[in-house]
């Protein structure tokens, strides 16, 4: 009877996996089925099954990610999953609110550098549910190994071996930490440190990546900077459009005529002095910023320092020497100078982006 074979599918005592977004290439909502066979022993495991509910739609001129999708719909029916997988159609934002609630661990698993968030893991959050990604987004900055669990990133040369060992990477979670650890039950019955894992992600993370820091951080980096600027452009509009023409003509006209010379730092103990000589050729001076920038790598947070503008440089047009002395335990090889454009009533680089950076980064002295 079709009507009450709805009744065999999921149950409320297993393991439940989640995966619900848009489905398209990049996300890779297939990882999981990159190993059918291994997929089906997490999912029949006599002792410590696995189930498994997905959702999510295509741009309809998305050819690749409306085959994501039918790869799912031709797994479940022909492959003996149907008791252990299921996929909801018309995926909105109903399904998503019941999904983010009713999972136990919250899957995501996009190429690295390419998710913008993850909002639906935060959702996850605040339901008890647990995040199983791979490094990118929200969960680049969440992530903490007593409240979930993160894909490893493969470093092989080509994206089709990326895939093969990321995926190996999500199999060798489920079956030798997730799985393990939600049916590990005391005598009570209860999964103890599966619950600390939830205790953690509530406390921890919960409050955290929340509404409340959104709208705060919105506030504070984007809306409330840019009235100040349009109401200190307006104190005198006109002298202002006119300051701001010259600069940005004066930097496109001559932007080209930018180089940087060899750049050094000297260290001394935790400190490192930088030395980055710059000629601007006709750029105005006053125009544009020297700084240096290491993106963050590892403990090390990303670094972005002005350099202070020091003596000319004999024989030269707008040549001076530039430098700082920089608080870090960063190698001066991780560091690079650049100039960027330096104007108090423009908002940069959204008005004018330019950009020079150094041929090389910086070197010991």
């Amino acid at each position: 009877d079709p009507d009450r074979s709805v009744e065999q599918i999921l149950d409320p005592n297993v393991l439940t996996l989640g995966f619900a977004r848009r489905f398209t290439e990049y996300k890779r909502p297939n990882l999981l089925l990159h190993d059918p066979a291994r997929l089906l022993a997490l999912l029949h495991d006599q002792h410590r099954p696995v189930q498994l509910v997905l959702a999510g739609k295509a741009h309809p001129d998305d050819r690749v990610g409306k085959a994501l999708i039918s790869q799912w719909i031709r797994f479940i029916r022909h492959s003996g999953a149907r008791q252990r997988v299921v996929f909801l159609e018309d995926y909105d934002i109903t399904i998503a609110q019941e999904l983010t609630q009713g999972v136990d661990v919250w899957l995501n698993t996009p190429r690295r550098r390419q998710e913008a968030c993850g909002t639906s893991g935060m959702k996850v959050l605040v339901n008890g549910g647990l995040n199983l990604s791979i490094p990118d987004g929200w969960w680049a900055e969440a992530y903490d190994p007593r409240s979930g669990w993160v894909i490893p990133l493969s470093e092989a040369p080509t994206q089709e071996q990326r895939d093969a060992a990321e995926a190996e990477s999500l199999y060798r979670l489920l079956e030798t930490e997730i799985v393990p650890l939600f049916y590990a039950r005391n005598a009570d019955g209860i999964p103890a440190e599966w619950v600390a894992r939830v205790r953690t992600s509530l406390r921890e993370l919960a409050p955290f990546y929340s509404t409340n820091r959104m709208i705060r951080e919105y506030l504070g980096t984007l809306y409330e900077p840019a009235m100040a600027l349009f109401l200190r452009r307006n104190r005198a509009p006109q002298a202002t459009a006119t300051a701001l023409e010259k600069w940005t003509r004066n930097l496109t006209q001559h932007w080209h005529e930018i180089r940087i010379g060899a750049s050094t730092a000297r260290r001394d103990g935790s400190r490192l002095q930088v030395t980055v000589p710059v000629t601007l050729g006709d750029v105005n001076p006053d125009g544009v910023s020297v700084e240096v920038y290491a993106d963050a790598a590892g403990e090390l947070p990303a670094l972005c320092r002005a350099l202070q503008r020091g003596q000319p440089i004999p024989g030269t047009t707008n040549g001076f020497v530039y430098s700082a002395e920089l608080d870090t335990a960063r190698p001066p090889g991780h560091i690079t100078p650049r100039v960027v454009p330096n104007h108090a009533d423009a908002s940069i680089p959204l008005e004018l982006p330019l950009i020079h950076w150094a041929m090389e980064p910086l070197t010991a002295a």
